[in-house]
């Protein structure tokens, strides 16, 4: 055997060229991937979760010390902008499911339509916000020691408006997120990328919008309509 025999080197392996850029090379299917991706998003869901909840339990225990001064500070708020942007959440939810419906049926334009009618929903729910905003601003309806509405009868509602803002204000960063989230879902839409085999972007990002629109559900009672 000749010596340019032995050191010739080994042949290469054959490149993978049909493989499907969609799956991890850590899955072996995407049943398996869409799996792992799901408990994932449960698990920041559950996070989020947590941190609203330390906001609902603080806002109990400074209702229950200062019933008074949230009941007249909630006469600010404007009820009817209020359950606008409940109405309007609630038909975004039902666009989000129809987006992933779409989406896992290989109908390419009806989850584009459904993604932009979404994010048109967000959109509103942020206007109404800032308008709701503005006047409070005007008003000095604000947090703390920011807090410069005069003629109050009952003192201490700074409180209730410090609550206001941190909870709605957080929850308007979260609309934002899922905005930004829903948008390069919707690039991905417009190119064709998805599949009825491969839509786990399009469901993970309407899991977030569900819990979103869902954490208003609770808001809204709870800063809108104290009885």
């Amino acid at each position: 055997m000749s010596e340019s025999a032995l050191t010739a080197p080994a042949p290469r392996a054959p490149e993978h060229s049909g493989h499907d850029s969609t799956l991890q090379h850590h899955f072996a299917t995407h049943e398996q991937q869409f799996d792992a991706s799901k408990i994932g998003m449960w698990l920041f869901l559950g996070t989020e979760i947590l941190l609203f909840g330390g906001l609902f339990v603080g806002y109990g225990l400074m209702q229950a010390a200062h019933s008074e001064a949230f009941v007249a500070a909630h006469h600010h708020l404007d009820k009817r902008l209020g359950f606008l942007n409940t109405v309007v959440l609630l038909v975004s939810s039902w666009t989000m499911v129809m987006a992933v419906h779409s989406a896992s049926k290989d109908r390419r334009k009806a989850t584009v339509r459904y993604l932009i009618a979404t994010l048109a929903c967000a959109a509103i729910f942020l206007c109404v916000k800032y308008f709701e905003y503005g006047h409070k601003f005007h008003e000095g309806l604000l947090p703390g020691m920011y807090y410069s509405h005069k003629g109050d009868a009952v003192p201490n509602q700074f409180i209730f408006f410090s609550f206001y803002f941190m909870m709605t204000g957080l929850h308007a960063l979260h609309i934002l997120g899922g905005m930004v989230a829903m948008s390069w879902v919707l690039r991905k839409a417009v190119r064709g990328e998805f599949s009825s085999t491969w839509y786990t972007p399009v469901d993970l990002v309407g899991l977030y919008w569900h819990l979103v629109d869902l954490i208003w559900i609770y808001l809204f009672p709870l800063l809108y309509l104290i009885s």
